[in-house]
């Protein structure tokens, strides 16, 4: 390659990621998740594009999706809060292996009997299909506050179960016959066991060295805290474990142990978090050929109604059956089960193998993520205030609230955002209550800043900054959300207990 190839190639990547970056914005407003406009993007590239870019690398795709998937993990995971997804952990390890291998069996059945596919094919798209994806599901339900108990599972299921969800793909993509299902589940067990073991070992020492060894540069510590969660992936994989699993809980390790210069590290992951989707869904758009995919349509909508009609909520029952969760959340976990960037990456792995008509089940996982997405997606938020779930139009709307740690001074600067739809309007700074040790000590409104009197009425579209010692941030967070949601009388009528969210 030249330098004027090279030169070529660079300015190309570039237009693609402004671009790219642009559609974030048009997704934000659309309520589209964003991964439908990174596909057009690539197949707007592609053979039957614009600019008839021919790629046809399956392999690479896949190295390539790989990577991108342990760094989306891993921003998952840092992003992930432990007292959050504590109280429904039972329910997302049962909902990500044992409502796995319903959805499977269910899925390729449907596949097999009606779609006529044979039954290895049936069994790779049921295992494809069935891992979700908390990207897809949280970009649409970002306006929509939900009960912690829901947003806790559908987290940690999406981190959870593409680990066992990888492992079926491949056993059953491998040449030769399938094993029996016990041998199956053994192996599951074993890997699971082994990635679930270094990522915590790999997270926690990582997470100790980083709060006892001072690095030079506060920049380093970002690059260092994504090197431990790789690492994470690397090992896991290397010992015939769960990479996957082990890099998702390493970096939810790390995401909870209060590390030097936290705000830089999870902007830092956020961005390559950006990067590794949009990278990722424009080279799948650039693989698939439009062209085929006319003939694989029907089947493709057949096998989506059996997945999101009846495999997801019937996996959904009987996994949450023990834990006896209202039928209105299990409503909403069947209907969100979102297919995004795992499903597609997945289906090259029969395709790197050699499988018989894997480039028809490519096709179908296509054409079924993009459909189902346009569907599903746009009907999530409407969905959850029909069951009472979300915010109706009158509620009050969630804080903002971004906390930076001022170290030296061992307390956190929260910043806070008083949407149109908040109770704390009409407050008075002195009605807060703040526990002793925090203070609203700045507040912004229309472009003015101005230090506060206990008489200061707040109002709506302030921007507050809050200093918080350490012992009392959590409790200053909670006690801005309470009062956000229930007004100044929060706390006195039981308010704070009925937020729809946790801080």
């Amino acid at each position: 390659m030249t330098v004027h190839h090279l030169n070529e190639l660079l300015l190309i990547c570039s237009l693609v990621l402004l671009i790219a970056v642009a559609a974030v914005r048009i997704s934000s407003r659309s309520g589209l998740p964003s991964l439908l406009l990174y596909l057009g993007i690539g197949m707007a590239i592609g053979q039957d594009g614009i600019f008839n870019v021919k790629f046809d690398n399956v392999e690479m795709t896949q190295v390539i999706g790989y990577a991108a998937l342990v760094v989306i993990l891993t921003e998952g995971g840092l992003g992930t809060k432990w007292k959050e997804i504590k109280p429904v952990l039972p329910m997302a390890v049962v909902l990500s292996t044992a409502g796995v291998a319903v959805s499977v069996g269910i899925t390729a059945a449907g596949a097999h009997y009606l779609v006529g596919l044979e039954w290895r094919q049936a069994l790779i798209i049921g295992a494809v299909v069935s891992s979700t994806d908390a990207a897809a599901v949280f970009s649409v339900l970002r306006k929509v506050p939900l009960p912690a108990r829901i947003t806790g599972v559908l987290e940690a299921e999406s981190g959870f179960n593409d680990a066992p969800v990888v492992i079926l793909v491949i056993a059953f993509s491998t040449a030769g016959p399938v094993d029996h299902w016990y041998v199956l589940i053994g192996k599951i067990a074993l890997e699971l066991a082994i990635g679930a073991s270094i990522g915590l070992a790999v997270g926690w020492l990582g997470s100790w060295g980083l709060r006892h060894v001072a690095l030079p540069a506060s920049g380093l510590y970002p690059i260092a805290v994504m090197a431990i969660a790789i690492t994470a992936y690397a090992a896991g994989a290397i010992a015939h474990g769960s990479g996957f699993l082990a890099v998702y809980l390493a970096a939810m390790l790390l995401g909870n142990a209060k590390l030097p210069h936290w705000p830089a590290t999870r902007g830092f992951a956020e961005g390559l978090g950006w990067i590794a989707q949009i990278g990722m869904f424009v080279l799948l758009g650039l693989l698939v050929s439009p062209h085929e995919l006319g003939s694989d349509f029907w089947p493709a909508v057949i096998v989506g109604l059996v997945l999101t009609m009846v495999a997801r909520p019937v996996s959904v029952l009987l996994s949450l059956a023990p834990f006896r969760v209202p039928w209105q959340e299990q409503t909403l976990m069947s209907w969100a089960g979102l297919r995004g960037a795992v499903p597609i990456i997945l289906a090259t792995i029969p395709m790197v193998s050699g499988i018989d008509g894997s480039s028809r089940v490519f096709n179908i996982v296509f054409v079924l993520v993009v459909v189902y997405t346009l569907v599903q997606g746009p009907t999530l938020p409407w969905l959850a205030k029909k069951l009472s779930l979300g915010d109706g139009a009158d509620a009050a709307a969630d804080l903002g609230i971004e906390s930076a740690p001022l170290e030296r001074l061992r307390g956190h600067l929260l910043s806070v955002a008083i949407p149109e739809k908040s109770r704390m309007h009409g407050v008075e700074v002195g009605e807060l209550r703040l526990p002793k040790g925090a203070a609203v000590t700045l507040v912004v409104r229309e472009g003015t800043s101005f230090v506060p009197q206990p008489s200061t009425v707040l109002r709506r579209g302030d921007e507050l900054l809050v200093v918080a010692t350490n012992p009392v941030r959590d409790a200053a967070e909670a006690r801005l959300r309470a009062i956000g949601q229930g007004g100044k009388l929060a706390g006195w009528l039981a308010s704070s207990g009925t937020m729809n969210r946790s801080a």
